[in-house]
């Protein structure tokens, strides 16, 4: 029998080359003060965009039959990551919905102030899945996947606006209340400056009399008290979003529903979207809850929940009845339970949630789910080791007998980021992700493959189980520790 995957498909296939170097840990509340640059030096950080794209780095978009039933496009900081939230729970519970019920068919977008740079360093701090999209630097800058392939159409767009770098740097200069921030906060589309407290409203005013006298069209963003930043007026999450809104209306693949989140008054601009649902979190800015009260007190379309960040965001998702809201780790018999129709998602998400809560020392019977994943293993099964050692994957299971509770009282969690079928020919299925786990400050990360065969109405078997180190790890004597 041939696992089925349904015409409602429109997933995102990336080729890419990663990066050498993983991203170093930095906690970004609020962009902290730094030392002045030089205005002459702003240009020799600007990213460089290439008048064509190296082909190993292309994106790739396989387009199905259908749209894709739901995009979430969510902001990061006090959004979809809580940086109260030390156990990460909130987000680990999205994860892991995500993958086992959305992925497959679904788009995930992030939309962040933060700079490639930042939030490449977020993604080393948090358990942040990788969305097909990001948005990052104030709706100024679109990537796709991975390597962050930039959409060189989006950057046109924002040429043909009236923006001049050199002019803002220019009126700017008049203002010994602004001083640059760091280089990497200084984009193409993008000119950054901590602010003196109280002087937002008044350094904004005057300085947007002046660019406008000097015929340019911008935004002047005052957030958090001390950041200003200024960007075209054609640029912002709204726009960024709308953009990408019309981009997949021309290809024939809109959303059939499109969930906005956010907590600041920078997210005002996606919920001003029509036909866009709209979730402002619990712990949203007084900023945002004003704007609302002030501006769209009567959008039916927008709600504010009372769950914090990402649980938030499954609120919403349930409010408007989007598509399945109890995540695996809230399901008490999600390690027991089997799909009617075949899920390579599930099936992987179930092991993953079962090999943490073993090492974590939560499961009293734990006898009983090592023997029931042995028995959905062929007799056959192989795993390879990412050390390249090869063994029998039912004797692999057997041997999580012996680290059951080892990470007990720890900081220990584990996640699978873009679980997809890469292949699903003669009643076999091909599923490909990055499984980390992360025990206290350390974390690893493997590209996993796992070869299923189907067996009867919701049941697959496991055949093979192959692990290569990501190049996001660090090797060490610390990864002869890895299990599978």
């Amino acid at each position: 029998m041939r696992i089925s995957v349904t015409d409602n498909i429109l997933s995102f296939l990336f080729f890419f080359s990663r990066k050498k170097k993983p991203p170093f840990p930095f906690n970004l509340q609020k962009r902290k003060r730094k030392k002045n640059n030089s205005r002459s030096d702003i240009h020799k950080t600007l990213p460089l965009y290439a008048n064509s794209q190296d082909t190993e780095n292309m994106l790739i978009m396989e387009r199905l039959k259908s749209p894709p039933p739901l995009m979430i496009v969510s902001d990061l900081d006090h959004t979809m990551v809580d940086h109260q939230d030390h156990d990460n729970l909130s987000l680990l519970r999205f994860n892991s919905l995500w993958e086992e019920a959305y992925r497959r068919d679904s788009l995930l977008v992030f939309s962040t102030a933060r700079s490639p740079i930042l939030y490449k360093e977020l993604r080393k701090e948090k358990p942040l899945l990788t969305p097909d999209i990001i948005i990052t630097s104030i709706g100024t800058e679109i990537a796709f996947g991975n390597s962050m392939v930039p959409d060189h159409s989006w950057v046109e767009t924002l040429n043909t606006h009236k923006w001049n770098q050199e002019i803002v740097l220019e009126e700017t200069r008049k203002f010994p209340e602004l001083t640059l921030q760091p280089k990497t906060e200084q984009r193409l589309h993008k000119v950054s400056f901590y602010i003196d407290e109280g002087k937002g409203e008044a350094v904004t005013k005057e300085l947007s009399h002046l660019l406008e006298k000097r015929g340019l069209d911008v935004k002047i963003i005052h957030s958090w008290g001390m950041n200003l930043d200024v960007i075209p007026r054609g640029g912002g999450k709204g726009e960024a979003l709308e953009y990408l809104l019309k981009k997949l209306k021309a290809e024939g693949m809109s959303p059939v529903n499109t969930l906005a989140c956010g907590d600041s008054e920078h997210d005002a601009e996606l919920f001003s979207i029509p036909d866009v649902h709209g979730v402002m979190v619990s712990n949203s800015q007084e900023e945002l809850l004003k704007w609302h009260t002030e501006n769209a007190l009567n959008n039916s379309k927008l709600i504010h929940s009372s769950e914090r960040c990402a649980d938030g965001i499954l609120q919403a998702i349930d409010y408007f009845k989007l598509g399945p809201t109890l995540s695996p780790r809230d399901a008490s018999e999600f390690l027991n339970g089997k799909a009617d129709i075949a899920n390579p998602g599930q099936e992987v998400v179930r092991f993953y949630l079962f090999y943490e809560r073993l090492r974590r020392g939560e499961i009293k019977k734990y006898e009983t789910y090592i023997a029931s994943f042995k028995e959905s293993c062929d007799q056959d099964a192989v795993f390879f080791h990412p050390s390249g050692e090869e063994k029998s994957l039912r004797e692999a299971i057997d041997e999580l007998r012996k680290y059951n509770g080892d990470r007990s009282g720890k900081k220990f969690w584990v996640w699978v980021d873009q679980v997809l079928v890469i292949d699903n020919i003669s009643g076999k299925c091909i599923v490909k992700f990055d499984k980390w786990e992360q025990c206290e400050d350390e974390r690893k990360c493997c590209t996993t493959t796992v070869e299923f065969t189907s067996k009867g109405r919701g049941c697959l078997v496991w055949e093979q189980v192959k692990q290569i180190w990501s190049e996001e790890s660090e090797l060490n004597d610390e990864n002869n520790c890895w299990i599978i």
